[in-house]
């Protein structure tokens, strides 16, 4: 094994900002440190980010920064997606993170982040042996993936993250059904493009990344154990249960839930709604939840 070097990702997400302080040896990730930090930018609209949430936002990194000093870890990669790259004001947030903290943060767009997303997952998971579509639900955007052995076929990033879904059709306590049905059409306008790639490149197999497919972990009993130590199977079965549940619950119900963090209680329930249309989409029969996303890919391109 090589000399490690100690690298840091931050990961500044429309309703997230991740830390993840690495040890990178080779072509293994050793963590030393992991933070997130709901600061939902999107509250008040992604097309402008509101006072609150840029100040939710800059005391998120202003705290990171003193982690890293007393870490010692001075090469940091910080990406900003969806909100930043949609928000009139995103340029204005990345020249005030600078000034105040001295990081550098570098606006992707869509189809790099859903590069870094790529190479994430697939580090997670054993070498292929099926087709798989890769999902990473975000706050303002959610990233598709066809891929298999012989490489990525298709690859697109849709503006349909679940602050935008929950902001534009979410409106009643419990949602209400014709809410969901607008959901789906949407949905269904939308990532037309995904529908026909799935006609070319089938596949019965989803891998889940990043947030929502975190909270299905703690929500639903595990399933088969993963073929490697960052990946795990869902039972799918127990997936229609629960989603009727969420439909059914008020926030203030949802906040009591076990397994749930109570700063995902007003989202949760359009990613559900966006899963559902996925898992109905193709005829699922295995869904993997992948331990590594974009941070993790994102350290592993340095290599």
């Amino acid at each position: 094994m090589g000399q490690a070097n100690r690298r840091a990702v931050i990961d500044l997400g429309t309703n997230t900002f991740h830390l993840l302080v690495a040890d990178v040896e080779e072509t293994v990730i050793n963590e030393v440190y992991r933070e997130r930090r709901y600061v939902k930018l999107a509250s008040e609209g992604i097309e402008t980010i509101g006072q609150q949430a840029l100040q939710r936002g800059m005391d998120a990194l202003i705290h990171y920064a003193e982690v890293l000093r007393e870490l010692g870890c001075d090469d940091v990669l910080a990406f900003g997606t969806a909100a930043l790259r949609t928000a009139s004001n995103g340029p204005e947030f990345v020249s005030l993170a600078r000034r105040r903290t001295g990081i550098d943060v570098t606006i992707i767009p869509g189809d790099e982040e859903a590069r870094l997303i790529t190479k994430g997952v697939l580090a997670a998971l054993p070498p292929l042996d099926d087709r798989i579509l890769i999902m990473d639900i975000g706050g303002g955007s959610t990233e598709f993936v066809i891929a298999d052995r012989t490489g990525v076929h298709y690859s697109q990033s849709f503006p349909i993250g679940i602050g935008v879904l929950t902001n534009e059709f979410h409106k009643s306590d419990p949602i209400a059904p014709d809410e969901v049905k607008r959901i789906h059409a949407y949905l269904a306008a939308t990532t037309a493009p995904l529908t026909e790639a799935l006609i070319r490149y089938p596949t019965t197999h989803l891998v889940g990344a990043a947030g929502t497919f975190e909270v299905l972990t703690d929500l639903l009993p595990a399933g088969a154990p993963g073929a490697t130590s960052v990946s795990h199977e869902l039972e799918v079965a127990r997936f229609t249960p629960l989603r009727d549940r969420l439909y059914a619950s008020t926030q203030d119900e949802r906040l009591l839930m076990d397994g749930l963090p109570p700063e995902r209680a007003d989202m949760i329930v359009a990613a559900f709604v966006l899963v559902d249309y996925v898992l109905n989409l193709l005829p699922v029969e295995r869904v993997t939840v992948s331990g590594y996303a974009m941070k993790e890919g994102i350290l592993l391109s340095k290599l």
